[in-house]
């Protein structure tokens, strides 16, 4: 019976021993964290001063929220992780209960001043306000931030671009001989686990992150990790809003040429789809920055296609111009018909009465004109001279009437216009042929 009671009291008391309840206020208390806070804020916490702090840094990509061309910007959702050693902190875990990490409030311990050259506005959001710290003087801080950076967009290619923006992590005011950066992950990790961990990507598609670590500044020997984001725009909605819609008008603008030339309707229709377009650039530029070094592609696009059709428009008023004055010719042509066929018959009665005075002297009996006066004969022979001078006269404005009537044809300048409507319409077919081709093959070898 003692027997077994002893067996049962030892594993008791081995139960007490494992049954020993601990805090982290012990771990606090042993670090004298609480009276000592000098020693763990104030300076960096190393106890040789030449010894550098290396600060392991991991940032992964959550979300891409906006990219905003017009400003700049690029509004990422990230998650940041930097990690240290301090030199003060240390305790054997099995001295409390097997506690190897304990959180604090990130007041208490000194950390790295790092800061992102990119970043424009502070986070609104506020940071973590615990850091963790293990029995080894590691210490870690995890954050999750809305950074508002800046990135020089390059938007030739818009709306088939991709861009790449950068964020860069550096130390505010220690050299590199204080402060060393290194990265966690390498660029194939960092992208891999970035893919895992997105949220959202909105209108962008992330491609990939690159890590890359530079060891000097342009003011003083600075460790810097640049962090660049590669993404690629969703495209889909401006080739369903924008580009399809210009072409539709461009195709409008074609289907413009079977209206007729004679009324005014074709050029009303025509100014009314060169608006539209004029629209469409509006609203494009709205969209891109105007501190763009080349002309996108799509600009020129939409004055492409604007300079054909405002050509086109051109080319209707020369047509009706020309309509117009062959109309005004055949108004013309009918009053000096009129002024003609009175002349003809002015002339012919001229004609018919010199040709009958020719003929009644041969007629008259010979003993009558023996029987005239010389008055008589003298007025014979004038009117003699005036008929064939009305004959001379007759046949140079018969002339003259019908060179007339030959260059003023009604309908030369009607066949005028549809020729040069017929030419410009096999030029504007194939100068938008060679532009839309010329165009397209661009926008794919970029």
């Amino acid at each position: 019976m003692f027997s077994s009671h002893k067996m049962m009291s030892a594993p008791a008391i081995d139960g007490v021993f494992s049954k020993r309840e601990c805090s982290y206020q012990e771990v606090v208390n042993h670090l004298n964290l609480t009276q000592n806070k000098e020693l763990y804020y104030m300076t960096r916490p190393v106890k040789n001063y030449k010894r550098p702090t290396v600060v392991s840094l991991e940032l992964l990509l959550y979300a891409i929220l906006d990219v905003v061309e017009k400003d700049q910007k690029f509004i990422p959702y990230v998650w940041t992780f930097m990690r240290w050693h301090n030199e003060y902190i240390s305790w054997n875990p099995d001295e409390f209960c097997g506690i190897k990490t304990v959180s604090l409030p990130v007041e208490i311990l000194w950390k790295p001043d790092l800061t992102i050259e990119e970043m424009t506005e502070k986070d609104k959001a506020p940071p973590s306000p615990y850091l963790s710290i293990n029995y080894e003087g590691e210490v870690e801080v995890q954050n999750n931030q809305v950074l508002i950076s800046t990135c020089r967009l390059h938007i030739y290619e818009f709306p088939f671009d991709k861009q790449s923006c950068t964020l860069s992590f550096k130390s505010v005011m220690h050299s590199g001989r204080e402060i060393q950066l290194h990265p966690i992950d390498n660029s194939a990790q960092a992208t891999e686990w970035s893919r895992e961990v997105m949220r959202t990507q909105n209108e962008w598609l992330f491609v990939g992150m690159s890590v890359e670590t530079n060891n000097s500044s342009y003011i003083v020997d600075q460790t810097t990790i640049v962090y660049s984001i590669t993404m690629k725009r969703r495209s889909i909605l401006y080739i369903a809003n924008f580009l399809l819609p210009v072409l539709f008008f461009l195709c409008l603008d074609l289907a413009s040429f079977l209206i007729s030339d004679s009324g005014g309707e074709k050029l009303a229709y025509k100014v009314t789809v060169l608006l539209a377009v004029t629209v469409m650039q509006l609203i494009l530029n709205e969209i891109l920055p105007s501190t763009s070094d080349r002309i996108p592609l799509i600009a020129v696009y939409c004055i492409g296609i604007f300079s054909l059709m405002l050509l086109s428009l051109l080319e209707i008023i020369v047509v009706m111009h020309l309509m117009a004055k062959d109309s005004h010719a055949s108004k013309d042509h009918v009053a000096d018909g009129g002024r003609s066929s009175k002349v003809r018959k002015w002339t012919c009665c001229a004609c018919t009465y010199g040709g009958s005075n020719g003929d009644t002297p041969s007629e008259q009996p010979l003993h009558v004109a023996k029987e005239a006066d010389s008055s008589t004969l003298t007025d014979h022979r004038d009117l003699e001279t005036l008929s064939v001078e009305l004959r001379e006269m007759e046949k140079t404005l018969c002339l003259l009437l019908n060179n007339g009537k030959e260059e003023e044809k009604p309908g030369y300048w009607t066949g005028v216009a549809k020729k040069v409507n017929k030419y410009f319409f096999v030029f504007y077919v194939t100068m938008l042929s060679l532009f839309l081709t010329m165009l397209f093959f661009r926008w794919t070898d970029t």
